[in-house]
């Protein structure tokens, strides 16, 4: 766990464990933050979470003075985890691979029962980014396009114009109050 935080930079203490090589949010403490930020990078992880539960990976996550509901929080990107099957009818935008609240995944996801991990990536260059699952490209998007920009002002972040803009951040698995693992997770600098 060296290479996380606690979101005021402090050692994880509590809630966040490594159990048999995987990491797994244990109980209620908080999202956790990659110790230092990234640019541009491909993100490699494999996932599962309990049954019900949702979760997510953020990416060039900021912190904003007045963030979600006027709090201050961090604000980023995020890979959405989540149990589909929760909803005979999933809502895509917050569904297992979207970019939560803004882009859903495409009618090419395999998502894999709960019982087995999920591979996923994140390839981040520039304002490019994409979302894959178990092999499949599932969400491309680009930073700042007029789409990405009407988005955003239908959603939940538009109060925040530059929401998702920044071209540097940390990285952050959510504590959003389910257990979640990962394992293999493997990050490289990509130009």
């Amino acid at each position: 766990l060296d290479a996380w935080t606690t979101a005021d930079g402090k050692p994880l203490s509590d809630g966040w464990a490594i159990e048999d090589g995987v990491l797994v949010r244990t109980k209620r403490s908080g999202a956790i933050y990659a110790e230092n930020p990234f640019e541009d990078f491909e993100l490699e992880f494999e996932w599962k979470i309990a049954q019900g539960g949702n979760s997510g990976v953020k990416y060039r996550v900021q912190f904003y003075k007045k963030g979600v509901w006027g709090k201050p929080g961090w604000l980023g990107c995020e890979y959405q985890l989540y149990d589909d099957a929760k909803f005979k009818t999933p809502k895509p935008l917050s569904s297992s691979g979207a970019l939560y609240s803004l882009y859903g995944p495409g009618e090419n996801k395999k998502l894999n029962s709960l019982d087995k991990f999920n591979k996923a990536r994140i390839v981040v260059q520039g304002s490019r980014i994409e979302h894959w699952l178990n092999g499949e490209k599932i969400v491309s998007y680009t930073l700042g396009s007029a789409e990405w920009r009407e988005r955003v002002m239908n959603s939940k972040f538009n109060d925040w114009p530059m929401y998702g803009m920044a071209r540097r951040g940390h990285i952050g698995l959510q504590d959003h109050g389910d257990p979640v693992w990962y394992r293999n997770i493997r990050i490289r600098h990509v130009e």
